[in-house]
């Protein structure tokens, strides 16, 4: 029964050194004096901030892209027992000593480190020769551009280390799919391609062009699979079933599961959640929050409100009036109503707040028990403190000529009536007889008489003149122009009216609400709300001094200076090793002349290499070129301000190019052993020059040594580079 013990327990393991090496020498170049400098560099400025606010539980909006990436950033931080109290606010700017700059580093240079045996690992994959696959990490080593980018608190190299992870994920299990299928490993290397992918896309939306390229060269392998008579319908849908699980629900459930730890992360109020909705606001500790805990939830005749256009932007604004009459006669001749303003106010006050007025009753007061309002019903809007109803009629608005004028009715005795009714319809309703919710429901209200509808038309741009405070004009605009955001509204702060004198309810107005009916988001709306916000959110674009255009990556015509020591001549750029930078453009200009060249014979049923190495060839190309081409031509359609870094995915790829070119040339073109020996003798040399330019550039990628002006003026390969040199 024991005769097991007779034999000693073996275990052998299989070590790659050449992949250990790498990942060695990764770490070595990554990591070395990363605390260096002690100081603000470039982007640190702008994803620091986002750290703070991590640490502090601060809720904040980021129109980049997703949140795991800042998550990321923030796990350093908060490892290196970072409590966020630092003032990001300038580039250059010295840390202080609660900043722990080696841990708030350390993971964007871990994952750039580990892309150098990824890309090793990727071309083995790819069934090329393990000297083309070192000759790639040791590409990924070398590159400037990358180990600059992968030193600081920054996100690129994350990005790249995830796509890369994916990339090889996808590759191992297609490589097992031959032989294993369904088997453990098989399993594990596919549902890593869709964690890969979900975590790439997570980081910044860029890593979408590679999750789409896998997609699609997943979706043409099952096409191949669908022609193979060997596989049965039902293994067929057990393919089919596996992959949309990994690929498609897998990254897309890990994609709710960021923003679910982000909003858990963030609960507390903060300068950002302004252009949120009113609902999402209150669901924050803090700010709105404290105002609005509490207040009763369905709006009622007699209740006092304000309301909140949901459009928000380019700023928030309220419904307002104030005492001031429109002018008589405006700049341009044309007459107005001379009626109260009406306007949309960027400021909590006091002339926000409205009563919801019975047309049939007087009473200004909420009755007992409460009538509440229901979509469809009439009301009149009184304004609080002036009591004048809200009112519109067919005279022209002062900045908006084809839109109706929206006022607060004074009675001149003259042949121009009272038009105050308005009809409440609540837009996000389930049911044609909803009640109208403080914050949760979005209404129109629509005019009776003229069926205009209460838009706030400021938004394109132009306030009131000084006549009218600079507060943005409120209009009545025809429904026929069609559906927008600013003719929507919600309640925001709501009190039950109690008093009916007049001063009474001027103090009621004046003091804060306090009720009984909390009201809280579920995740699902939280992540709508903040996904549509990221996605429509634009900061103005401004020309940046280091900007660039898409075209001027490839020839790497540019540069961006990350650091300049205040006193001496040490600084950071982010620039390329040149040599690889025009290999890898050779290289992909090579490949795509020999592809046509190839389908030109092919067509002729000319067949110049074997089968099998046209099958190598062109799968090589799909995922080094497509990876390329995705990673670097939608720029082109891109409206937004660019930089340098965001060509690094497409450079990977093409980098990993190389080899594959070299390879192939010296196996199908190098027929002859003189040819072979001299190929290989013009690759050492090529990949001399590769280091040599690595190490010239070395003090601009480390900040260190500091160089000479002199030294400095020597830096500068091309004129449109950028090397900041100081003036004696």
């Amino acid at each position: 029964m024991l005769g097991f013990l007779k034999n000693p327990v073996v275990i052998t393991v299989e070590i790659n050194m050449n992949l250990m090496a790498l990942i060695v020498m990764g770490l070595i170049s990554r990591l070395w004096g990363l605390s260096y400098p002690r100081a603000v560099v470039f982007d640190e400025v702008y994803y620091g901030q986002f750290v703070s606010l991590y640490m502090k539980r601060i809720f904040f909006v980021d129109d980049s892209g997703p949140p795991f990436g800042h998550m990321l950033l923030a796990l350093g931080g908060y490892l290196g027992g970072f409590d966020g109290n630092f003032l990001w606010n300038r580039i250059g700017a010295e840390y202080s000593m609660n900043v722990p700059v080696w841990s708030l580093r350390l993971l964007p240079a871990l994952a750039g480190a580990l892309c150098v045996p990824l890309a090793y690992q990727i071309l083995v994959e790819l069934q090329f020769s393990h000297c083309a696959a070192l000759g790639a990490a040791l590409l990924i080593l070398l590159e400037n551009s990358l180990i600059t980018q992968s030193r600081f608190m920054l996100l690129e190299s994350i990005l790249i280390f995830f796509i890369l992870l994916a990339v090889l994920s996808y590759l191992k299990f297609y490589n097992l799919q031959r032989h294993s299928s369904f088997s453990g490993s098989w399993w594990f290397w596919l549902l890593l391609t869709g964690v890969a992918c979900s975590c790439a896309v997570g980081v910044k939306y860029m890593g979408l062009f590679t999750y789409m390229l896998l997609l699609a060269v997943a979706g043409l392998h099952f096409w191949h699979m669908i022609g193979d008579q060997n596989l049965s319908n039902v293994s067929l849908m057990c393919h089919f079933l596996a992959r949309g699980l990994a690929l498609i629900i897998i990254p897309v459930a890990m994609y709710l599961s960021f923003f679910y730890v982000h909003l858990t992360l963030l609960y507390r109020s903060g300068p950002h959640d302004q252009i949120m909705t009113s609902a999402f606001q209150a669901s924050l500790e803090g700010g709105l929050a404290r105002i609005t805990q509490g207040q009763p939830l369905e709006v009622a005749y007699g209740s006092q409100i304000t309301l909140r256009n949901v459009l928000g932007k380019p700023m928030q604004c309220w419904l307002h009036s104030h005492k001031n009459t429109y002018p008589i006669r405006y700049e341009n001749g044309r007459g107005s109503s001379h009626q109260q303003q009406v306007t949309c106010y960027p400021f909590k006050d006091v002339n926000n707040w409205w009563i919801v007025k019975d047309p049939g009753m007087q009473q200004l007061v909420v009755s007992n028990p409460p009538r509440p309002v229901r979509h469809g019903h009439i009301v009149q809007l009184v304004h609080g403190i002036t009591t004048r109803y809200l009112n519109t009629h067919d005279v022209a608005a002062p900045l908006s000529p084809h839109s109706q004028e929206v006022s607060c009715y004074i009675d001149y005795n003259i042949s121009m009536p009272a038009q105050n009714l308005w009809r409440v319809e609540i837009v996000n309703r389930e049911s044609d007889t909803d009640v109208w919710k403080t914050i949760l429901s979005e209404v129109r209200f629509v005019h009776v008489n003229t069926s205009a509808v209460l838009k706030a038309s400021g938004f394109i741009g132009a306030s009131l003149p000084e006549w009218g405070y600079r507060q943005l004009e409120v209009v009545g605009e025809k429904l026929s122009k069609g559906y927008h955001q600013s003719m929507v509204w919600n309640v925001e702060e709501h009190r039950y009216g109690k008093s009916q004198e007049q001063k009474e309810r001027e103090v009621e107005l004046h003091s804060p609400t306090q009720m009984d009916i909390s009201k809280n988001l579920s995740f699902m709306a939280k992540f709508t709300e903040l996904q549509w916000k990221i996605l429509t959110l634009k900061n103005e674009d401004t020309e940046h001094k280091y900007s660039s255009s898409a075209l001027d990556w490839i020839t790497m015509d540019t540069n961006i200076a990350y650091w300049l020591h205040p006193t001496s001549g040490a600084q950071i750029h982010l620039l390329g090793n040149v040599v690889t930078w025009t290999s890898a453009n050779v290289a992909a200009l090579v490949y795509m002349c020999l592809s046509l060249w190839y389908l030109i014979r092919r067509r002729r049923k000319i067949y110049d290499i074997p089968e099998e190495a046209w099958q190598l060839w062109v799968s090589a190309g799909g995922i080094c070129v497509g990876g390329w081409a995705v990673n670097y031509l939608p720029f082109f359609l891109m409206e937004k301000t660019l930089f340098l870094y965001h060509y690094l995915p497409a450079l990977t790829f093409q980098i990993l190019l190389v080899p594959i070119v070299l390879q192939h040339l010296s196996d199908h073109f190098c027929r002859s052993l003189l040819l072979k020996s001299m190929f290989s003798a013009l690759i050492v040399a090529w990949f001399s020059s590769v280091y040599l330019v690595y190490c010239t550039f070395s003090p601009v990628t480390y900040g260190e040594p500091s160089l000479s002006v002199t030294e400095l003026k020597d830096l500068r390969w091309k004129d449109s580079w950028n090397i900041l040199i100081r003036k004696q």
